[in-house]
């Protein structure tokens, strides 16, 4: 499973914001690009030393990639166009919490936001479709704990630790935000 990553994306000077994501491997996967919703899936293998092709919105693309580069410019060529892409993560908000606004948050939604040890959240916002868990259940690493449903694909939360399930908060049908707690596993 792929976690969400967002990058700042220079195609020939023309910047892009790209959010990808969480999606299970082998399946189609979306993405928002300058918030805009896009879905995708590799055809066939996919390999970033040999050509590959990605499928966007039912059309394909024929790209040939011979290296990443997070530092540099690096060149990529897409249905035969060469273009110079510029490569980063995109910058982290970072909020200062004073002590009211802690407080503030902790009354409005006193159990999902807290942070807790051996929490598991969502990755983004969606809605709930199945949770084969229950309160008690011995976990391993990558066992599902629920299946959240965002932009019209279910990715599998799983477990980042072994343990036993000590609470679930959520349920089947409910609608959850980026970051709240879903399983906490001690």
């Amino acid at each position: 499973m792929y976690k969400l990553r967002e990058y700042d994306i220079n195609v020939d000077g023309k910047l892009y914001k790209v959010k990808l994501i969480t999606h299970v491997r082998g399946a189609p996967f979306s993405a928002k690009i300058n918030e805009k919703p896009y879905e995708a899936e590799f055809v066939g293998a996919f390999d970033s030393a040999v050509p590959f092709s990605v499928k966007v919105d039912g059309k394909v693309y024929d790209v040939e990639l011979k290296t990443v580069d997070k530092e540099k410019p690096f060149p990529i060529k897409v249905n035969d166009v060469s273009f110079k892409v510029k490569l980063k993560p995109a910058a982290r908000k970072v909020v200062s919490k004073t002590p009211e606004s802690t407080a503030l948050i902790s009354v409005a939604k006193p159990s999902r936001r807290t942070i807790v040890e051996g929490a598991v959240t969502a990755p983004m916002a969606g809605k709930i479709v199945s949770v084969p868990v229950n309160d008690g259940d011995s976990v391993n690493v990558g066992d599902v704990l629920c299946v959240l449903e965002a932009m019209k694909m279910e990715n599998e939360i799983t477990a980042t630790k072994a343990g036993i399930v000590e609470e679930i908060k959520v349920s089947e049908g409910m609608p959850v935000n980026e970051g709240e707690v879903l399983v906490i596993i001690k």
